[in-house]
């Protein structure tokens, strides 16, 4: 009755109709095995009671409170949620070690006739599984860098390589964060856990036979980490430089960091810290912008006193091997398709044995 999953390939086609994670919302939103449905057994507030009663007064007294919490809450998810699974139905079952809640879940629904079963260690055997991927082994892809200056809209050329079939990872987008000191967006970024989650599913889509296209990176994209695996694979590899005029970043960067140069109290706090590195005078500068609401020249300011010194030392410390350049006149949609086309170019035509691969040692 139950599934002894070892690679994080055997979680993506375990064969089941649904995979049921029974652990509580709060672990649940921290991270879960991709395309599970959580019906937990017992919710954030019932799980620290238990906790707590297991603790501090009986082993005994938990598990009994505990046993009809899970079975009344399974009660109302088979009458709810899966009130219209047919009989011939499997679901995979799991909770955080395999033991009592998905047990005991496990055990109502193949009473009534389903056959369900359970995964063996739980969502701990699966974190094992993406940690051997992602920290333990090195990764089997070759990767190119896209490199470039703050503004010369790389993730937007990311998502047109994309559209035109070659293989990209896009952190920026799976960190749900910009990369940069004001890259924050609206929603909140993953947990750790559940950036590599998302890591871990594009790569096991990608061909370890074609190149990937990543933009170059720090190794801590927002507060998300990337994992060592995936670091190594870009620290060998080799960068395609983008770059454009600064007045057409200034514009475009107006566009994109739209939610943040909107909101001036956030914007101040973001940028106040850099009086120790950018002198008072300079941030007051910005400032004097923010308060005119001159957003081009604020933004421009920023490229030239701030990002472009920081990613030109940053990229001298990396020294990269470059395939190429790409120079756009303009970040228009045309110029963007036409530089995606040399990008695509570039990519497809470089010889990958000459890519190194990542090595962790």
């Amino acid at each position: 009755m139950t599934q002894d999953l070892l690679d994080f390939s055997q979680f993506l086609t375990h064969g089941f109709d649904d995979v049921i994670d029974v652990r509580s919302p709060a672990e649940f939103a921290e991270d879960h095995v991709p395309g599970a449905i959580n019906l937990p057994v017992l919710d954030n507030a019932e799980r620290a009671r238990v906790g707590t009663i297991y603790v501090q007064e009986s082993r005994f007294l938990a598990r009994r409170i505990g046993a009809a919490l899970v079975f009344q809450n399974a009660a109302r998810h088979i009458e709810g949620p899966l009130a219209d699974r047919e009989r011939d139905w499997r679901p995979l079952v799991y909770c955080w070690r395999g033991g009592q809640r998905s047990g005991a879940f496990g055990w109502m629904l193949r009473q009534i006739g389903w056959q369900a079963e359970t995964v063996e260690g739980g969502y701990r055997s699966y974190r094992r599984a993406v940690n051997r991927m992602l920290h333990l082994a090195p990764l089997p892809f070759k990767a190119v860098l896209l490199g470039g200056y703050t503004g010369t809209a790389k993730t937007d050329l990311l998502h047109r390589l994309s559209a035109r079939g070659v293989q990209v990872l896009d952190l920026e987008g799976l960190a749900r964060h910009r990369g940069s000191l004001l890259g924050e967006m609206d929603a909140p970024q993953p947990s750790q856990k559940g950036f590599e989650t998302a890591i871990a599913q594009v790569l096991a889509r990608l061909d370890p036979a074609r190149p990937v296209v990543i933009e170059a990176e720090s190794s801590k994209v927002g507060e998300c980490l990337v994992p060592p695996s995936l670091w190594a694979v870009m620290r060998a590899a080799p960068w395609i430089e983008v770059s454009a005029p600064i007045k057409a970043r200034a514009a475009y960067l107006d566009h994109a960091y739209d939610d943040i140069l909107s909101d001036t109290d956030r914007l101040r706090e973001r940028l106040a810290p850099l009086k120790s590195f950018r002198g008072r005078e300079v941030v007051d500068r910005w400032f004097a912008m923010i308060d005119a609401n001159d957003r081009l020249a604020l933004t421009q300011a920023l490229m030239e006193q701030h990002y472009d010194p920081a990613y030109a030392k940053s990229r001298k410390g990396v020294d990269p091997r470059t395939l190429g350049e790409v120079a756009m006149n303009a970040l228009d949609d045309a110029a963007l398709d036409a530089a995606a086309a040399r990008i695509e170019a570039m990519v497809m035509g470089w010889d990958m044995k000459d890519i190194p691969t990542g090595n962790l040692s």
